[in-house]
């Protein structure tokens, strides 16, 4: 019984921080958000927080999103798979006749025209589940053209078109679609801890104290009396006025930070995550590409990278101390690096998002002191030619796959240097910004030693490990130039191996 108790009152919890993660966005003039609700009204099943921007924001889809409904589900242990067939069990939401896709078709009714219903659980899809292939790595929202690809009920994605038509006794696929196409699914979502680190950090980019040390935190509670005295719906000015009476403002407002927040986005996450740029301080490029890969019509060299340079460059006129957001590919981080380079007089503190949460790195933010240093490995090819690959593994190995990419693309290098951590490949191998600043420079350093003899040699990176290490890396161009930035298909929907982004000279 004692553990009931405690797995309910940790959902509960859960969903407050869910709540609290949109909340915070009501302080930040660029986010949009103009309500957000703790257990609504409704729709049914969908309303555990609900979320309302003005003017409407931009997803993948040609329509902007006026409002967005939340399921939220959180469970003990995260160990938990699902697939599409529990879309249509009730027993999956814990309800006892509606299912899913059931409670989605009510929703629809009285919500407003391009609306989003995201469902987030704890849970992860099915390995080998449809399911799987039809959420979008870009914002989460369902693949439509991959589920409406045009094949017979028969087929894979057929199979789960007919499962779902036949549950809402539908005629026809375009009544399916207009029922799905603004389904979000958030599998594998952040754990209680991670997200009172985002909120903590959340709270201090807006001006509002945070909960760090204490055993308790305050904002859980906060949320449930909020529901208790029907001050469940907040505006702006309405979450102001409860910050003050509950003493949650700090003592320095927010608008003395000296860094002026700018960010670059060639893919999005959820509307909730930490953003803290204005539009106007924002690159969006994601019209440039469909979810993680470059459109066929674009190239890296010639349309991507001056429109990072220029917006980089008017960022560092505009103010000496950068903090940079960097939703987007490794390329961008690298390049990014070489723009704001040890050079160029600008303090950049990068925002990092990671298991354990998003935290600021900052390049002497005392992280080194207890980092391991990259284990490097030289590796020479025979009857080959001058130029290098690197292969830097952190998050993922990296030189397994480099290796295949250089024996069927690349006959001219004749030298691959490996630098892995020495307790192998991990999410939190990176202690910080002053760690990956140094084994950016340790990658540098060992570059320069192997190019001495032929300082013009070519050389190719290929990497795994985060942005804040791509773009320390990125500062240290000049002394690995001229070079090629290779991006990954991690995803593997698209060429599910290495291509080449920037040349950088």
């Amino acid at each position: 019984m004692a553990d009931a108790v405690k797995a309910q009152w940790h959902g509960h919890n859960y969903q407050s921080r869910i709540f609290w993660q949109n909340a915070l966005n009501l302080l930040d003039s660029t986010s949009g958000v103009i309500e957000v609700t703790f257990e609504a009204d409704g729709p049914k099943a969908f309303d555990d927080v609900v979320v309302k921007y003005d003017p409407p924001i931009a997803r993948s889809g040609a329509q902007r999103v006026p409002a967005e409904y939340h399921q939220v589900k959180w469970h003990v242990a995260s160990g938990g798979r699902f697939g599409y067939e529990d879309f249509i069990d009730p027993a999956f939401i814990g309800a006892q006749s509606a299912s899913l896709l059931q409670r989605l078709q009510q929703a629809l009714a009285t919500a407003s025209a391009g609306s989003h219903f995201s469902f987030i659980t704890t849970y992860r899809i099915k390995d080998g589940d449809p399911l799987a292939d039809l959420v979008s790595g870009h914002d989460k929202t369902l693949l439509t053209e991959r589920l409406f690809d045009g094949t017979t009920d028969k087929s894979r994605m057929g199979k789960v078109r007919k499962c779902w038509r036949d549950h809402l006794g539908l005629a026809s696929d375009e009544e399916l679609l207009r029922i799905v196409q603004g389904l979000r699914v958030f599998e594998g979502h952040r754990s209680l801890d991670e997200l009172r680190t985002e909120i903590n950090l959340k709270a201090q980019v807006v001006g509002l104290l945070t909960c760090s040390t204490s055993s308790d935190f305050r904002y859980d509670e906060l949320a449930r009396q909020l529901k208790v005295r029907g001050l469940n719906t907040l505006t702006r000015e309405l979450f102001l006025r409860l910050c003050r009476e509950e003493g949650l403002l700090a003592e320095a407002p927010a608008d003395l930070d000296p860094f002026l927040p700018i960010a670059i986005r060639s893919f999005l996450g959820i509307a909730a995550d930490i953003v803290g740029a204005a539009p106007e301080n924002t690159l969006l490029l994601t019209a440039e590409f469909r979810q993680r890969y470059l459109r066929d019509d674009r190239e890296w060299q010639r349309d991507i990278r001056p429109m990072v340079e220029a917006f980089l460059r008017e960022a560092a006129r505009r103010s000496a101390k950068l903090r940079l957001v960097l939703d987007a590919h490794a390329s961008i981080a690298f390049l990014s690096g070489s723009v704001l380079d040890l050079k160029s007089g600008v303090e950049t503190h990068l925002v990092q998002k990671g298991r354990v949460g998003t935290r600021v790195w900052r390049a002497d933010d005392g992280s080194a002191a207890k980092g391991a240093r990259f284990e490097a490995a030289e590796e020479s090819l025979a009857s080959r030619g001058h130029e290098i690959a690197i292969a830097i593994s952190v998050s993922q190995p990296a030189t397994p796959q480099a290796r295949a990419y250089i024996a069927a693309n690349l006959p001219n290098i004749g030298k691959v240097i490996s630098f892995a951590m020495p307790a192998g490949p991990g999410q939190q191998s990176v202690g910080g910004g002053e760690h990956a600043s140094a084994l950016a420079e340790q990658v540098s350093n060992c570059v320069r030693e192997v190019k001495a003899a032929n300082p013009d040699a070519l050389v190719h990176i290929f990497a795994a490990c985060p942005n804040s290490l791509m773009f320390f890396l990125g500062q240290h161009h000049q002394g690995i130039a001229p070079c090629i930035v290779y991006e990954f298909d991690f995803d593997r929907r698209g060429h599910k191996t290495y291509q080449p982004s920037f040349t950088i000279d």
